[in-house]
């Protein structure tokens, strides 16, 4: 067992010659062996102990008995008492799911600030089965049948070759102590029941299963690794970035529609689930301004473009500003100035640089998202304009509208805040003294 567990270590170059890590130990029969493996073979390293209270008297139990064993071994112990349920109901999630999100959360705040070069969990050859199987169930692409990695990030898992049968026979041999969860036994989790209902079906029809998904899974990693070359390399070739959004050619993206896998993979990075591919196809072939939302980001619609934006908070702008100096207030701008116009002066505005006449802004000034009906000249024309009409004949998307901003001063539109000022603001021989004012970022 143990000269399996350093060569399944330096075959996927989990940890490297003198580098320290940190084991999550539960106290339960994976993670005791991990550590009891991890001492045999030199590996330099501390323990990090999650106490959920979620078992009261028990959870206390598991936490002790993983002091006692750090104590007696002189390893350096982390250990942390979480109110699970309160977290759980605060963020309206599972309490296995707020289990998994504090212990992470704690993990890696310990490795970073004790600069340990990962995290080690004791997951093992059948946890990554199950996994499969919860995945195949839920509803997964390719990669969900991929199972759990070697490595992901700084997380890593030394036991991932070995099954549980071999991890207990390990610890009987060993006499390496253990609290065993009764938790485990329980068929109202998910998990449980593909353990202890699905498992023992699956043997009966093959009693290798375990070893038969799991090389599976990793001829299916290959197959993803294939899938996802060529994924990647589509969306370079139909899409493009555009400030913060991505614009995908919709007569490109029409050509696939009726291959709904390859959208899913092709979308997958901005949150789309296999249950939301047939929504995307809708937009896709519906009208402009059809749109539909993921967890991460919204899929917009507009004209011949997909616009993939990622969701932020609705915010509705309105800033007052009562003289030139207090236009650093707002976090719009990099600078606020105001310039006397001498010989050679020379404005050199930009999308995110603008220059008014001093003399013709109106304190206060008011800063505040477009309105229908707004008008104003831009600069260079003889009439006033629709903002509406404007931002057609400038092929505005959906969403450059939602976020366009203008600036108002004295009642009047003096700049459509990025994109144009007002040539009734602009400067003329008559100009005395000129207002600069430069945006943090383009528009």
């Amino acid at each position: 067992m143990l000269a399996e567990f350093l060569n399944y270590i330096e075959e996927h170059s989990l940890i490297n010659y003198g580098e320290s890590i940190l084991l999550a130990v539960s106290g339960g029969l994976d993670s005791m062996v991990m550590t009891d493996l991890c001492i045999s073979a030199g590996i330099e390293f501390a323990a990090a102990h999650c106490n959920f209270c979620l078992r009261g008297k028990d959870s206390d139990t598991d936490e002790a008995l993983v002091r006692e064993f750090m104590d007696s071994g002189k390893i350096r112990l982390f250990s942390q008492k979480f109110d699970t349920v309160a977290y759980a109901r605060e963020n309206h999630i599972s309490i296995e799911m707020a289990a998994r999100e504090l212990r992470y959360k704690w993990f890696e705040t310990i490795r970073a600030e004790n600069t340990f070069s990962s995290v080690a969990v004791a997951h093992n050859l059948n946890d990554n089965v199950e996994t499969i199987l919860l995945n195949l169930v839920r509803g997964t692409g390719i990669a969900g049948l991929t199972g759990m990695k070697p490595r992901n990030g700084y997380i890593i898992r030394p036991l991932l070759f070995a099954s549980r049968q071999k991890i207990k026979d390990y610890c009987i041999n060993k006499k390496v102590p253990y609290r065993e969860d009764l938790s485990n036994a329980d068929t109202k989790f998910h998990r449980n029941k593909i353990r202890h209902l699905v498992m023992p079906v699956l043997r009966e029809i093959n009693p290798s299963v375990e070893t038969t998904l799991n090389n599976t899974a990793t001829r299916l990693e290959g197959a993803y690794d294939i899938i996802t070359s060529y994924t990647d390399d589509l969306r370079s070739k139909i899409s493009s970035a555009r400030k913060m959004e991505i614009v995908f050619d919709l007569n490109q993206l029409s050509e696939l529609s009726a291959k709904e896998s390859v959208l899913y993979e092709l979308f997958k990075p901005y949150g789309i689930t296999a249950s939301k591919t047939r929504d995307l196809n809708k937009v896709i072939n519906g009208r402009t301004g059809s749109q539909i939302f993921t967890s991460t980001h919204r899929l917009l619609k507009n004209r011949g473009q997909l616009i993939v934006m990622p969701i932020t908070e609705s915010v509705n702008t309105c800033y007052e500003i009562n003289s030139a100096n207090r236009f650093m207030d707002i976090p719009l701008f990099k600078s606020a100035e105001l310039l006397a116009i001498g010989h050679g002066f020379n404005t050199r505005a930009g999308k995110n640089t603008a220059y008014f006449d001093a003399g013709k802004i109106i304190f206060p000034v008011m800063i505040r998202n477009w309105q229908m009906g707004d008008s104003f000249q831009p600069l260079g024309m003889k009439h006033l304009k629709k903002l509406s009409d404007y931002f057609i004949d400038r092929k505005y998307s959906l969403a450059e509208k939602e976020k366009a901003l203008v600036m108002i001063s004295g009642g009047k539109i003096a700049w459509l805040i990025g994109e144009r000022i007002d040539d009734r603001f602009k400067i003329t021989e008559e100009s005395q003294q000129v207002l600069r004012l430069e945006l943090k970022a383009l528009f």
